[in-house]
Protein backbone atom coordinates (compact mmCIF):
# COMPACT_ATOMS: atom_id res chain seq x y z
CA UNK A 1 0.00 0.00 0.00
CA UNK A 2 1.02 3.59 -0.49
CA UNK A 3 1.15 5.27 2.90
CA UNK A 4 1.59 8.98 3.64
CA UNK A 5 3.26 9.51 7.01
CA UNK A 6 3.54 12.72 9.03
CA UNK A 7 5.67 13.18 12.14
CA UNK A 8 8.42 11.17 10.47
CA UNK A 9 11.36 12.48 12.51
CA UNK A 10 9.87 11.44 15.85
CA UNK A 11 11.02 8.42 17.85
CA UNK A 12 7.84 6.45 17.27
CA UNK A 13 7.46 7.78 13.72
CA UNK A 14 10.86 6.45 12.67
CA UNK A 15 10.18 2.99 14.12
CA UNK A 16 6.67 2.79 12.67
CA UNK A 17 7.98 3.72 9.22
CA UNK A 18 10.76 1.15 9.58
CA UNK A 19 8.24 -1.59 10.41
CA UNK A 20 5.87 -0.60 7.60
CA UNK A 21 8.68 -0.48 5.04
CA UNK A 22 9.89 -3.91 6.19
CA UNK A 23 6.37 -5.22 5.54
CA UNK A 24 6.65 -4.05 1.93
CA UNK A 25 4.60 -0.87 2.01
CA UNK A 26 5.55 2.24 0.04
CA UNK A 27 6.10 5.12 2.46
CA UNK A 28 6.12 8.81 1.65
CA UNK A 29 7.49 10.51 4.77
CA UNK A 30 6.82 14.20 5.44
CA UNK A 31 9.12 16.42 7.51
CA UNK A 32 8.27 19.91 8.73
CA UNK A 33 11.80 21.32 8.58
CA UNK A 34 14.71 21.44 6.17
CA UNK A 35 16.92 18.37 6.31
CA UNK A 36 19.89 20.42 7.53
CA UNK A 37 17.95 21.60 10.60
CA UNK A 38 17.76 18.18 12.26
CA UNK A 39 20.36 17.55 14.96
CA UNK A 40 21.62 14.85 17.34
CA UNK A 41 19.36 11.80 17.82
CA UNK A 42 16.65 13.26 15.62
CA UNK A 43 19.17 13.57 12.78
CA UNK A 44 20.15 9.92 13.25
CA UNK A 45 16.50 8.96 12.85
CA UNK A 46 16.04 11.14 9.79
CA UNK A 47 19.11 9.66 8.12
CA UNK A 48 17.69 6.17 8.60
CA UNK A 49 14.24 7.12 7.33
CA UNK A 50 15.89 8.40 4.14
CA UNK A 51 17.15 4.87 3.47
CA UNK A 52 13.69 3.27 3.53
CA UNK A 53 11.17 5.89 2.44
CA UNK A 54 10.61 8.72 -0.01
CA UNK A 55 11.23 11.84 2.07
CA UNK A 56 9.65 15.26 1.58
CA UNK A 57 11.40 17.94 3.63
CA UNK A 58 10.26 21.45 4.58
CA UNK A 59 6.66 20.36 4.17
CA UNK A 60 4.61 21.03 7.33
CA UNK A 61 1.22 19.43 7.79
CA UNK A 62 -1.45 21.54 6.08
CA UNK A 63 0.95 23.79 4.17
CA UNK A 64 0.37 24.64 0.50
CA UNK A 65 3.30 22.39 -0.40
CA UNK A 66 1.81 19.56 1.64
CA UNK A 67 -1.56 19.74 -0.10
CA UNK A 68 0.12 20.15 -3.48
CA UNK A 69 2.19 17.01 -2.88
CA UNK A 70 -0.95 14.97 -2.21
CA UNK A 71 -2.60 16.45 -5.28
CA UNK A 72 0.33 15.34 -7.44
CA UNK A 73 0.12 11.68 -6.42
CA UNK A 74 -1.56 9.00 -8.51
CA UNK A 75 -3.21 7.50 -5.45
CA UNK A 76 -3.10 7.09 -1.67
CA UNK A 77 -4.19 4.11 0.41
CA UNK A 78 -3.63 5.23 4.01
CA UNK A 79 -2.81 8.54 5.69
CA UNK A 80 -0.88 8.25 8.98
CA UNK A 81 -1.78 11.30 11.06
CA UNK A 82 1.22 10.91 13.34
CA UNK A 83 2.37 14.53 13.55
CA UNK A 84 1.37 16.48 16.63
CA UNK A 85 2.62 19.69 18.20
CA UNK A 86 4.50 18.63 21.34
CA UNK A 87 6.67 21.57 22.38
CA UNK A 88 6.68 21.76 26.21
CA UNK A 89 4.00 19.09 26.24
CA UNK A 90 4.32 18.45 29.99
CA UNK A 91 4.20 22.13 30.91
CA UNK A 92 1.21 24.09 32.23
CA UNK A 93 2.23 26.76 29.71
CA UNK A 94 1.72 24.40 26.75
CA UNK A 95 0.28 26.49 23.90
CA UNK A 96 -2.95 24.64 23.20
CA UNK A 97 -4.20 27.15 20.61
CA UNK A 98 -0.94 26.84 18.69
CA UNK A 99 -1.15 23.06 18.92
CA UNK A 100 -4.65 22.94 17.46
CA UNK A 101 -3.69 25.36 14.71
CA UNK A 102 -0.69 23.25 13.67
CA UNK A 103 -2.41 19.89 14.17
CA UNK A 104 -5.43 20.72 12.02
CA UNK A 105 -4.23 23.38 9.58
CA UNK A 106 -6.23 23.16 6.32
CA UNK A 107 -7.60 19.78 7.38
CA UNK A 108 -10.66 20.21 5.18
CA UNK A 109 -8.45 20.58 2.10
CA UNK A 110 -6.21 17.69 3.18
CA UNK A 111 -9.09 15.26 3.60
CA UNK A 112 -10.69 16.47 0.38
CA UNK A 113 -7.51 15.69 -1.55
CA UNK A 114 -7.11 12.33 0.20
CA UNK A 115 -10.65 11.29 -0.72
CA UNK A 116 -10.01 12.23 -4.35
CA UNK A 117 -6.91 10.01 -4.35
CA UNK A 118 -8.83 6.99 -3.09
CA UNK A 119 -7.57 7.02 0.49
CA UNK A 120 -9.09 4.17 2.51
CA UNK A 121 -8.55 5.37 6.06
CA UNK A 122 -6.79 7.65 8.49
CA UNK A 123 -4.57 6.21 11.23
CA UNK A 124 -4.42 8.76 14.01
CA UNK A 125 -1.85 8.49 16.79
CA UNK A 126 -3.51 9.22 20.10
CA UNK A 127 -1.92 9.58 23.53
CA UNK A 128 -2.49 8.09 26.95
CA UNK A 129 -2.44 11.71 28.16
CA UNK A 130 -5.88 12.24 26.62
CA UNK A 131 -9.04 12.12 28.73
CA UNK A 132 -11.01 8.87 28.46
CA UNK A 133 -8.00 6.90 27.25
CA UNK A 134 -6.44 4.05 29.15
CA UNK A 135 -7.05 3.01 32.74
CA UNK A 136 -6.13 4.98 35.83
CA UNK A 137 -7.18 7.58 38.37
CA UNK A 138 -10.18 9.52 37.01
CA UNK A 139 -9.32 8.79 33.34
CA UNK A 140 -12.15 11.06 32.18
CA UNK A 141 -10.46 14.10 33.76
CA UNK A 142 -7.84 15.77 31.54
CA UNK A 143 -4.74 16.56 33.58
CA UNK A 144 -2.67 18.20 30.82
CA UNK A 145 -3.25 20.76 28.11
CA UNK A 146 -1.34 18.53 25.71
CA UNK A 147 -3.83 15.73 26.34
CA UNK A 148 -6.71 18.11 25.67
CA UNK A 149 -5.09 19.20 22.40
CA UNK A 150 -4.70 15.58 21.28
CA UNK A 151 -8.30 14.76 22.17
CA UNK A 152 -9.66 17.87 20.46
CA UNK A 153 -7.56 17.18 17.37
CA UNK A 154 -9.07 13.70 17.19
CA UNK A 155 -12.62 15.07 17.39
CA UNK A 156 -11.86 17.50 14.54
CA UNK A 157 -10.42 14.62 12.51
CA UNK A 158 -13.57 12.58 13.11
CA UNK A 159 -15.71 15.48 11.93
CA UNK A 160 -13.92 15.82 8.58
CA UNK A 161 -13.58 12.04 8.18
CA UNK A 162 -17.38 11.80 8.26
CA UNK A 163 -17.62 14.61 5.72
CA UNK A 164 -15.37 12.77 3.27
CA UNK A 165 -16.41 9.22 4.19
CA UNK A 166 -13.02 8.19 5.55
CA UNK A 167 -12.51 5.56 8.28
CA UNK A 168 -10.39 6.50 11.29
CA UNK A 169 -8.31 4.12 13.38
CA UNK A 170 -6.93 5.54 16.64
CA UNK A 171 -3.68 4.07 17.98
CA UNK A 172 -3.18 5.26 21.56
CA UNK A 173 0.48 5.38 22.62
CA UNK A 174 1.55 4.82 26.27
CA UNK A 175 5.29 5.18 27.16
CA UNK A 176 7.46 3.61 24.45
CA UNK A 177 11.18 3.10 24.91
CA UNK A 178 14.05 1.73 22.87
CA UNK A 179 16.82 2.68 20.42
CA UNK A 180 16.80 6.24 19.06
CA UNK A 181 14.45 7.60 21.72
CA UNK A 182 14.53 11.14 23.06
CA UNK A 183 16.66 12.10 26.07
CA UNK A 184 14.03 11.08 28.57
CA UNK A 185 13.88 8.60 31.45
CA UNK A 186 15.61 5.54 29.96
CA UNK A 187 18.26 7.75 28.34
CA UNK A 188 18.88 9.39 31.72
CA UNK A 189 19.35 6.03 33.41
CA UNK A 190 21.65 4.67 30.72
CA UNK A 191 23.76 7.81 30.64
CA UNK A 192 24.25 7.66 34.40
CA UNK A 193 25.16 3.97 34.34
CA UNK A 194 27.64 4.31 31.51
CA UNK A 195 29.30 7.19 33.35
CA UNK A 196 29.48 5.33 36.68
CA UNK A 197 26.87 7.57 38.27
CA UNK A 198 23.85 6.59 40.37
CA UNK A 199 20.58 8.00 39.02
CA UNK A 200 17.86 9.14 41.41
CA UNK A 201 14.24 8.08 40.87
CA UNK A 202 12.03 10.94 42.04
CA UNK A 203 8.59 9.46 41.33
CA UNK A 204 8.91 5.73 42.13
CA UNK A 205 5.23 5.30 43.07
CA UNK A 206 3.72 6.18 39.70
CA UNK A 207 2.32 3.18 37.84
CA UNK A 208 3.10 3.54 34.16
CA UNK A 209 2.85 1.53 30.95
CA UNK A 210 6.26 1.16 29.32
CA UNK A 211 6.43 -0.75 26.05
CA UNK A 212 9.32 -1.79 23.83
CA UNK A 213 9.24 0.22 20.61
CA UNK A 214 9.71 -2.91 18.49
CA UNK A 215 6.61 -4.49 20.03
CA UNK A 216 4.62 -1.28 19.70
CA UNK A 217 5.69 -0.96 16.05
CA UNK A 218 4.52 -4.49 15.32
CA UNK A 219 1.13 -3.67 16.80
CA UNK A 220 0.97 -0.45 14.76
CA UNK A 221 1.66 -2.30 11.50
CA UNK A 222 -1.02 -4.89 12.21
CA UNK A 223 -3.49 -2.20 13.26
CA UNK A 224 -2.87 -0.31 10.03
CA UNK A 225 -3.26 -3.44 7.90
CA UNK A 226 -6.38 -4.71 9.68
CA UNK A 227 -9.85 -4.64 8.15
CA UNK A 228 -12.57 -3.06 10.29
CA UNK A 229 -16.31 -2.90 9.84
CA UNK A 230 -16.83 0.24 11.95
CA UNK A 231 -15.95 3.74 10.79
CA UNK A 232 -14.14 4.62 14.04
CA UNK A 233 -12.06 2.07 15.92
CA UNK A 234 -9.03 2.05 18.19
CA UNK A 235 -6.47 0.09 20.17
CA UNK A 236 -4.83 0.93 23.51
CA UNK A 237 -1.58 -1.09 23.36
CA UNK A 238 0.03 -2.02 26.67
CA UNK A 239 3.47 -3.30 27.69
CA UNK A 240 5.02 -3.49 31.18
CA UNK A 241 2.44 -2.24 33.67
CA UNK A 242 4.29 -1.50 36.90
CA UNK A 243 5.59 1.23 39.17
CA UNK A 244 8.47 3.33 37.94
CA UNK A 245 10.52 1.74 40.71
CA UNK A 246 9.86 -1.76 39.39
CA UNK A 247 10.41 -0.75 35.77
CA UNK A 248 13.77 0.70 36.77
CA UNK A 249 14.60 -2.58 38.50
CA UNK A 250 13.64 -4.45 35.33
CA UNK A 251 15.79 -2.24 33.11
CA UNK A 252 18.68 -2.41 35.59
CA UNK A 253 18.62 -6.21 35.64
CA UNK A 254 18.48 -6.52 31.85
CA UNK A 255 21.28 -4.00 31.28
CA UNK A 256 23.50 -5.32 34.08
CA UNK A 257 23.45 -8.75 32.47
CA UNK A 258 24.39 -7.32 29.07
CA UNK A 259 26.75 -4.45 29.87
CA UNK A 260 28.64 -5.66 32.92
CA UNK A 261 27.84 -2.42 34.72
CA UNK A 262 26.46 -2.05 38.26
CA UNK A 263 23.33 -0.25 37.07
CA UNK A 264 22.49 0.87 40.61
CA UNK A 265 19.92 3.55 41.37
CA UNK A 266 18.53 5.36 44.39
CA UNK A 267 14.93 6.05 45.32
CA UNK A 268 13.73 9.41 46.57
CA UNK A 269 10.59 9.75 48.66
CA UNK A 270 7.97 10.88 46.20
CA UNK A 271 6.47 14.30 46.91
CA UNK A 272 5.31 15.23 43.40
CA UNK A 273 1.83 13.90 42.61
CA UNK A 274 0.95 16.27 39.79
CA UNK A 275 -0.01 13.38 37.52
CA UNK A 276 -2.37 10.45 38.08
CA UNK A 277 -0.85 7.67 40.20
CA UNK A 278 -1.97 5.07 37.65
CA UNK A 279 -1.94 5.79 33.92
CA UNK A 280 -1.90 2.66 31.76
CA UNK A 281 -3.38 1.11 28.62
CA UNK A 282 -5.61 -1.96 28.39
CA UNK A 283 -4.63 -4.09 25.35
CA UNK A 284 -1.79 -6.38 26.48
CA UNK A 285 0.68 -6.78 23.62
CA UNK A 286 2.70 -9.50 25.36
CA UNK A 287 -0.36 -11.75 25.24
CA UNK A 288 -1.25 -10.70 21.70
CA UNK A 289 2.27 -11.35 20.32
CA UNK A 290 3.78 -14.37 22.11
CA UNK A 291 6.19 -14.85 19.19
CA UNK A 292 7.74 -11.40 19.62
CA UNK A 293 11.41 -11.66 20.65
CA UNK A 294 11.76 -9.86 23.98
CA UNK A 295 15.39 -10.92 24.41
CA UNK A 296 16.34 -9.30 21.11
CA UNK A 297 14.57 -6.09 22.15
CA UNK A 298 16.74 -5.84 25.27
CA UNK A 299 19.83 -6.76 23.24
CA UNK A 300 19.06 -3.97 20.77
CA UNK A 301 18.80 -1.40 23.57
CA UNK A 302 22.15 -2.44 25.05
CA UNK A 303 23.82 -2.40 21.62
CA UNK A 304 22.38 1.01 20.77
CA UNK A 305 23.63 2.68 23.94
CA UNK A 306 27.05 1.08 23.53
CA UNK A 307 27.18 2.73 20.08
CA UNK A 308 26.15 6.08 21.55
CA UNK A 309 28.86 5.82 24.19
CA UNK A 310 31.50 4.92 21.60
CA UNK A 311 30.48 7.90 19.46
CA UNK A 312 30.65 10.29 22.38
CA UNK A 313 26.91 10.91 22.29
CA UNK A 314 26.10 9.62 25.77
Amino acid sequence: MRILFTGSSSFTGFHFIKMLAKAGHEIIAFFSSRETEYRDIRKLRVDKVKQIAECIFECPLGSEKFISMINGLNGVDIFCYHYSFTENYRSSSFEISKALEKNTKNIDSIFNELSKKGCLKIIYTGSIFEPNEGIGDNPDVPFSLYGISKHTTYEIIRHFALKYNLDVGKFVIPNPFGPYEEKRFVYYLMKCWFNNETPTIKTPMYVRDNVHISLLSLAYKDFLESERSSKFYKINPSGYVETIENFTKRLSKEMRNRLGLKCDFSLKKQTDFGEPIVMINSDNLHIRYPQWDETKAWDDIASYYIQLKNKGLL
